[in-house]
């Protein structure tokens, strides 16, 4: 098995909001799990702590409770972890608040016999089958969303884990049933990846090549390869900025099976 990984964050200025983490137990089988902080607007969120505190604890609870309970689905896990999240912090800060401390997730998880996924936000999963194709796991629903309405703060705020918008993991467990989930027999999935949107505009805002391959770049220089590829593409002033920033955070997670 092996396991590579990186992340960077968009701006020395400013503290990373992404989280990434792998395990391979002694037991066989594996977790990845990733997550990118959504950086509140200016006005504050209600939260003493912040987006990296949030992402740090609920990434933390996900690594865990994906590794020692396998009984447990990636939505019950999600559940669970956001909880648990929440709970940290229920007494100190406002939980009601539509810009509490979010993020995108992407969990798989491997055993013997098959690899389980959930995705949920604009993080996306691919999965490389032995032959080579890759599919690429995608919840597009903030895709879906006007580029004209994710301008305005207050029409974003509206549609942020509400019905006709988008969905990210906050303070309510009830989202987990919102994320896109599934597992693949093993015997099917010769590798798999997890980036962050600041890693991904490599192939879905830059298209410097489709999902496969992105996923030989990383199978071939790493996950910091990709990230260096990114940034290249990024300081070409000649080219427009990505979607908000020009550099964004960015992490990816790559185990081949």
């Amino acid at each position: 098995m092996r396991i590579d990984l990186a992340t960077a964050p968009g701006s020395q200025e400013r503290p990373n909001e992404d989280w990434v983490s792998a395990s391979a137990p002694a037991s066989g089988g594996g977790v990845l799990v990733v997550l990118d902080g959504v950086t509140p607007p200016a006005g504050g969120d209600g939260c003493a702590h912040g987006v990296p505190w949030f992402v740090a604890r609920l990434g933390g609870r996900l690594t865990e409770l994906s590794g020692s309970r396998p009984d447990m689905p990636l939505d019950r896990i999600l559940a669970e972890a956001v909880r648990a999240t929440a709970g940290a912090h229920r007494d100190t800060c406002d939980l009601s608040h539509v810009r509490t401390p979010q993020a995108t997730v992407v969990v798989v998880r491997w055993d013997e016999a098959y690899v389980e996924h959930l995705v949920l936000s604009d993080s996306v999963l691919l999965l490389q089958a032995p032959g080579g194709g890759v599919t690429a796991v995608l919840d597009d629903r903030l895709d879906r969303v006007p580029a004209e309405v994710l301008r305005s703060v207050a029409a974003t705020d509206a549609l942020r884990n509400a019905e006709g918008g988008f969905f990210t993991a906050a303070a309510d467990p009830s989202v987990a049933a919102r994320a896109v989930t599934g597992r693949t027999p093993r015997a099917r999935v010769r590798a798999v990846a997890a980036l962050t949107d600041g890693a991904s505009r490599w192939t879905d805002t830059f298209g410097e090549g489709d999902w496969a391959e992105c996923l030989a770049v990383l199978r071939k220089e790493g996950a910091e390869g990709l990230i260096g590829r990114v940034r290249a593409v990024e300081s070409d002033r000649a080219r427009p900025s990505a979607r908000y920033k020009r550099h964004d955070d960015a992490s990816a997670v790559y185990a081949e099976l």
